[in-house]
């Protein structure tokens, strides 16, 4: 009989020392994959499950540093081939009985952060830190793969009590949220009649679950390029472009957007980096921001504002510009039916000792992507809250996460995998 409390730590552990950021999860999607097929899955990969016309924020030079750090790590090329430079897969299994279509979502992805080297965080104390410098699993994917493959192993071997048919995604690239759009452009989950996914801890600890979380908020994520001309700063600065005041100029009206009567906004530039030397007037300068919006139309009333800033800027600064998409989320509100059925199966999870029907989520996820186009083609879904305690917050070198909440997490969407296809 499978121990699965052990099998969802014992994969946590060995994914969390081998982080891989969005896109070039080229060893993750080997290690998932592997485990699948020999579990009698069919497994689709690469443009079977990715558009390419709908990929935000792939950074080609990032993701062939990926494949050549797989190969090492023992991928094959074979393996390599058939991703098509893709990552993610989706896996499927049909009962051969009649029923509904069922689809799960979990997110493979790290953050580029430097785990802490803090000898008593647990990963150190314990020996299953990041191997890999600069990249950690610092939101919780990690295990939320071991959930997955952990679900998608429970289905295997209950298969003969169960109907309908199965489809397990693990999705690439969700921080940034550069993925859900490539995978839901696809139509891999436009036949589901069903579609769950979760993230674990965020807003809530061990023992609880949120069933319909709220507030997760639209957004679009852009880099922006100003291109000027370079010149003496002292001798003729006059011949020059100075992107970097382009930039500067840039960000200040931005953040001078006119707030929206109708819902929250947000918007925030993470990153300015320009120029050249200190005695040369900036010839480039690179912006990277998000716009956020509680509404679709909010959102893209924030989107026209900085695209109409940048082009107004490059104008009267007589530069050029690139303004290229580099994520987007939508906003997203679960079915009642399936959020009141996460509610009873909760109450009947060891463990769970606290619901929450609902909770401010105050983020942006881009499952809400998937989960509109399951229900725009007739289909219910939902996302929900597995509580878990942290060490630290989610995205800092500190985090890690209480893997005594992972059966809770299984538990959840074995009783809704039962509840649905049972």
């Amino acid at each position: 009989m499978t121990d699965y409390t052990k099998q969802l730590v014992e994969q946590r552990r060995e994914l969390h020392q081998w982080p891989e950021e969005g896109w070039t999860e080229f060893w993750t999607t080997n290690y998932i994959v592997t485990k699948l097929r020999s579990w009698g899955y069919e497994v689709l990969l690469g443009t079977k499950i990715i558009n390419p016309e709908q990929v935000f924020g792939r950074n080609e030079k990032l993701v062939q540093e990926g494949i050549k750090n797989a190969l090492t790590r023992g991928v094959s090329q074979s393996f390599i081939d058939e991703t098509e430079g893709y990552t993610g897969c989706v896996a499927l299994l049909d009962t051969g009985k009649e029923g509904p279509t069922t689809a799960f979502r979990f997110d493979i992805d790290c953050v580029c952060v430097n785990e802490t080297d803090n000898p008593e965080h647990k990963p150190n104390k314990e020996g299953f830190r990041s191997q890999h410098a600069g990249f950690m699993h610092a939101c919780g994917h990690d295990s939320h793969i071991s959930i997955g493959l952990t679900l998608a192993h429970w289905i295997a071997e209950h298969k003969d009590e169960l109907k309908g048919k199965f489809k397990i995604v693990f999705q690439p690239a969700e921080e940034g949220v550069r993925g859900a759009s490539a995978i839901a452009a696809s139509g891999i989950v436009d036949d589901a009649d069903y579609f769950l996914g979760s993230h674990i801890s965020f807003m809530a600890d061990t023992g609880e679950i949120v069933a319909a979380p709220y507030g997760l908020l639209c957004t679009s994520k852009y880099d922006v390029t100003f291109k000027g001309k370079p010149a003496h700063a002292g001798k003729e600065p006059n011949a020059g472009r100075n992107a970097l005041a382009a930039a500067c100029n840039a960000v200040v009206q931005m953040m001078g957007i006119p707030r929206h009567g109708g819902g929250m906004t947000r918007i925030n530039v993470g990153t300015l980096r320009a120029g050249e030397g200190r005695n040369v007037i900036p010839s480039s300068a690179h912006m990277a921001l998000e716009v956020r919006g509680e509404t679709s139309s909010i959102n893209d009333y924030m989107a026209e504002n900085v695209r109409n800033i940048v082009e107004g800027i490059a104008k009267g600064f007589d530069v050029s510009y690139e303004i290229s998409q580099m994520g987007a989320a939508v906003d997203f509100t679960n079915d009642k039916e399936l959020s009141e059925m996460l509610i009873e199966v909760a109450k009947t999870v060891p463990g769970i000792n606290k619901i929450r029907p609902d909770g401010n989520f105050g983020g942006s996820e881009d499952i809400s992507v998937l989960g509109k186009r399951v229900q725009a083609h007739g289909g219910k879904a939902a996302f929900f809250i597995c509580g878990a305690d942290r060490a630290a917050g989610h995205h800092q070198g500190s985090f890690d996460i209480d893997e005594g909440a992972f059966k809770q997490a299984f538990d959840m969407y074995a009783g809704m995998a039962k509840k649905l296809n049972g």
